[in-house]
């Protein structure tokens, strides 16, 4: 990983979709089964859509029934932060990007061997490039 991505909210709107931002700087969700990549199957890469940094594998993408990419661990454990989200009378542990801070989803315990962890990523937050 490299240094720390940061930019005021203009660089951002302009560098991002409507709909990118809204998920990656305000900490949105898309809604389930409609994002780009929930269903991908190709082998890759998926990197921040903010920063270009490396975040998940399609070696780890799962299919979790829930309707966003999920994965059972990212590329590499600094590329992520994790960091309690006690919003919507719930608690939750919130992934961002350990780059440019952008949210990226959740993580939870329910997913399969070996982490037994489900990335439940939005596919607006990444990027997803194709590898041979």
């Amino acid at each position: 990983m490299s240094d720390k991505v940061t930019k005021s909210e203009a660089e951002w709107r302009k560098l991002l979709t409507p709909e990118q931002y809204r998920v990656t700087r305000e900490q949105g969700t898309e809604r389930a089964y409609t994002g780009a990549t929930w269903n991908n199957h190709e082998k890759g890469i998926y990197r921040c859509v903010c920063c270009g940094n490396d975040l998940y594998s399609s070696d780890t993408k799962y299919e979790s029934g829930t309707g966003w990419p999920s994965f059972w661990q990212p590329v590499a454990p600094e590329n992520v932060t994790l960091r309690p989200d006690n919003g919507f009378f719930m608690k939750r542990t919130e992934v961002v990007c350990s780059r440019c801070e952008a949210h990226l989803g959740h993580v939870f315990d329910d997913g399969p061997q070996p982490t037994g962890l489900r990335y439940c990523m939005n596919s607006a937050a990444m990027q997803f490039v194709k590898t041979p």
